[in-house]
């Protein structure tokens, strides 16, 4: 095998189909554009258009809900770097570490709305965190090196046992012994039936 006798797949090389070259090559006059019209001009872009049915991202419902205009927009910032940077001296352990330290030493240009510590890579120094929040992995490697993380972001209540939506307002209602069917009337209370029985039996 010599310099020139390296050479590509067969087919992998193709030359370039040449449009608008004359009717003998099959792409002559409208080159594959069909007739006249807005999609014969370049520039022409109509994503998602199913030629006039209604298109899929119409036809199906919407769910769910997003919360990305009103998130908390945090940097991340991974256990490697902080290490690597209090190796290089210009982040101190003297003091508590948070994200203001952290844009100072070069960590990261803006505070934003807070630091997300991370996991990755490994933390040697003793070193106490204050960071909005922290991963399980992250706070258990800071605490194996002897150090503490203090996350100022408040703890989630976990709801998700109490019934939410319809369900809660027919457990309220429920509760007050006022439940009511779907078609209007009120739900026969059996505990005053069963009494009002008893009371009968006990007059005769």
């Amino acid at each position: 095998m010599k310099l020139h006798e390296l050479a590509d797949n067969p087919g992998a090389r193709q030359q370039r189909t040449r449009i608008g070259r004359g009717i003998g090559s099959g792409k002559g006059k409208t080159g594959g554009r069909g007739g006249k019209g807005q999609t014969a001009r370049s520039g022409y872009r109509n994503k998602g258009f199913e030629g006039g049915q209604m298109p899929l991202h119409r036809r199906l419902p919407k769910r769910g809900f997003r919360n990305t205009a009103f998130q908390i927009k945090l940097n991340h910032i991974n256990l490697g770097d902080v290490q690597k940077a209090i190796d290089a001296g210009t982040l101190k352990t003297d003091g508590a570490i948070d994200v203001a330290a952290m844009v100072k030493a070069g960590l990261m240009r803006r505070a934003k709305g807070g630091v997300k510590l991370l996991g990755g890579g490994e933390i040697k120094a003793k070193a106490e965190f204050t960071v909005w929040r922290a991963s399980q992995s992250a706070i258990a490697a800071v605490e194996k090196a002897g150090g503490s993380v203090k996350v100022l972001a408040p703890v989630k209540e976990d709801d998700s046992a109490d019934p939410r939506g319809k369900n809660k307002r027919m457990a309220i209602e429920a509760a007050k012994g006022g439940g009511k069917p779907r078609g209007g009337k009120a739900k026969p209370d059996k505990a005053a039936a069963e009494k009002a029985d008893a009371g009968e039996t006990k007059a005769e």
